[in-house]
């Protein structure tokens, strides 16, 4: 009888993006996983400052060490509704990729179990007694791993869940004259052309003179790229009076908005992180602090030495996502109109602490009320029956 080989490492995550950085950091800095070997692939080096993560937050948080900028008022525009609105005990913080890289790769260094390899993944293949990680310099064996590698075919290749897409583009600008208003983030401003989808301008201002402009929808189609640079060269000009600009840097994105079951991808010993597990908050696309969140529960997880297979079954807060991207997907233009009404009748700080999973039903129905109901309850009788 020949004994099987053990594995080369008790751990692989697959990306060095910001849900494996921060499981890596988890695992390595946890005294309990001392004596597990740990290894972390990415084909980039993360050397660029290639994002940036924004998140709302009450006080202080893990992050403020590497945060670049907070905000404690954002403004809303919608057709009928503008308000600079104070969001306390909240505030609205940003970091910037390049930081959080630097932060997180810095501890990395320091722990003797982990392994960094800047490899390209061409295959993930669970064994059942081990999984097998194929890169282009050579295979890696693991006892378990956790893969943000996002394959979005599963998702377009099926009719069950409705897919959108939160994409953008932005310009990190320089004006000659004061432009911004460096105590207000411009959270959403539905003011410009709807064109028959959910659009609106986001601004984070960095002083009277310096921001980033985003041009976002939440939609089906991606644009062709002018159509999000004419907007934003538009809003400049018409909405803030400016014409002289320099632009310093651009950026882009798109995130998937879908209540897809990613967990159909998992086995025992594989499970899919970041967008690649469902971890976009399926109505916003915001990321970064719910895969903060994810990663807690998860480092939790393991040390029970519970099943990979059972780990983040689905709340109600994933039927609520539902029903807003059926009624986006039906009639893509009613995004101004639900935002609106929300931001007009409740408050930010009730609108973030739901977005955050963290109500009580009544809390939920008190928030869902402020929306066009009818909306609602058709999709809800669309979805039962």
């Amino acid at each position: 009888m020949t004994l099987k080989a053990m594995p080369d490492f008790d751990y692989i995550i697959v990306g060095a993006g910001a849900s494996g950085l921060m499981l890596a950091d988890a695992l390595g800095s946890d005294p309990h996983f001392g004596d597990k070997q740990i290894l972390l692939l990415d084909k980039d080096r993360k050397q660029s400052n290639d994002r940036t993560w924004c998140f709302w937050e009450q006080g202080a948080g893990t992050f403020d060490n590497i945060v670049h900028r907070t905000w404690d008022t954002i403004y809303f525009a919608g057709k009928e509704y503008r308000a600079r609105i104070p969001i306390e005990p909240y505030r609205y913080k940003m970091i910037r990729g390049i930081d959080f890289y630097e932060h997180y790769f810095g501890k990395l260094k320091g722990f003797s179990n982990l392994t960094f390899i800047n490899a390209k993944v061409q295959s993930i293949e669970d064994q059942g007694h081990e999984v097998v990680v194929s890169t282009n310099k050579r295979t890696y064996t693991g006892s378990q791993v956790f893969s943000s590698i996002f394959d979005g075919t599963a998702l377009t290749s099926q009719q069950r869940y409705p897919v959108l897409q939160q994409h953008f583009i932005g310009w990190f600008v320089k004006t000659r004259t004061n432009t911004f208003d460096p105590g207000t983030a411009t959270f959403m401003d539905f003011s410009i052309p709807q064109k028959g989808n959910t659009r609106f301008m986001y601004v984070l201002p960095f002083s009277e003179k310096q921001a980033l402009v985003e041009y976002t929808l939440f939609s089906e189609e991606l644009l062709p790229e002018e159509e999000y640079e004419n907007a934003i060269r538009n809003y400049l000009k018409q909405d803030l009076n400016c014409e002289e600009y320099e632009i310093e840097v651009k950026e882009k994105g798109r995130i998937p908005m879908t209540s897809y079951n990613f967990k159909q991808h998992n086995s025992a010993n594989l499970l899919h992180i970041g967008i690649a597990g469902g971890w976009a908050k399926a109505s916003t696309g915001y990321t970064f602090r719910s895969s903060a969140l994810k990663v807690k529960k998860l480092v939790e997880h393991l040390k029970a030495e519970r099943p990979l297979k059972s780990f983040d079954r689905r709340s109600r807060f994933w039927f609520y996502d539902l029903l807003l991207l059926d009624i986006l997907k039906r009639d893509n233009s009613q995004g101004r109109r639900i935002f609106e009404s929300i931001f007009k009748k409740r408050s930010p700080q009730l609108l973030f602490k739901f977005l955050d999973e963290e109500t009580n039903f009544w809390e939920e129905l008190l928030t869902m009320s402020g929306s066009p109901t009818r909306l609602f309850l058709d999709a809800l009788r669309r979805r039962l029956f």
